[in-house]
């Protein structure tokens, strides 16, 4: 009876923990828009992979009920948010003009009133935007996950040398280790 109760208990603590700490976890998904795909005027490498992710993380937050938040550049033709991971009603949507999605916007204030602690990000560009936001995120006092196959660039060029696409998003997610527990998916979905 004893380790029945005992169980009991820890059950009842560890789910208690897990629902405090969803409801201060929000996902911030940063510029998963169409021009960023195929056709677009800033077409990344293997875009369509990263925003499947993105929405697989999307749904998770919302069968949890957990806090959704997506920032999109204002830029045009193809600046809607892409289909996949499009918002639902209730989800806040910021509109910024900066690479950093804090900068002249609502952001860390909606956040700040939703008693947000931790938060998830994946978007585009790894090496622009969603590395900005990740930083600004930490430098804000947030806890920052970063889920790495959620995310995606593109080639970049220095000079005369062609950085490929895979090249620049692992250095930028190696570099933001500083900032944030970067992971997989996967292993997001099995913390």
């Amino acid at each position: 009876m004893k380790k029945t109760l005992f169980f009991i208990a820890i059950t009842l603590i560890s789910l208690n923990a897990f629902a405090q700490k969803t409801d201060s976890t929000a996902l911030i998904l940063i510029d998963i828009q169409y021009f960023y795909f195929t056709g677009g005027a800033v077409e990344l490498v293997e875009p369509e992979q990263a925003a499947q992710q993105a929405k697989q993380l999307l749904s998770y937050f919302r069968e949890n009920n957990a806090l959704v938040v997506h920032v999109r550049h204002d830029f045009q033709p193809g600046g809607n948010i892409h289909e996949l991971v499009k918002p639902c009603d209730g989800e806040k949507v910021i509109t910024k003009k900066d690479v950093n999605s804090f900068l002249g916007t609502d952001l860390n204030n909606y956040l700040k009133n939703n008693n947000i602690k931790y938060v998830v990000l994946a978007g585009m560009q790894t090496h622009m935007c969603l590395e900005a936001g990740t930083r600004a995120a930490h430098d804000l006092g947030y806890n920052c996950t970063v889920i790495a196959d959620a995310c995606a660039t593109r080639d970049i060029k220095y000079e005369d040398r062609i950085v490929p696409a895979a090249d620049v998003h692992t250095s930028t997610l190696a570099t933001l280790q500083s900032y944030a527990r970067v992971i997989p998916l996967e292993r997001y979905f099995k913390h």
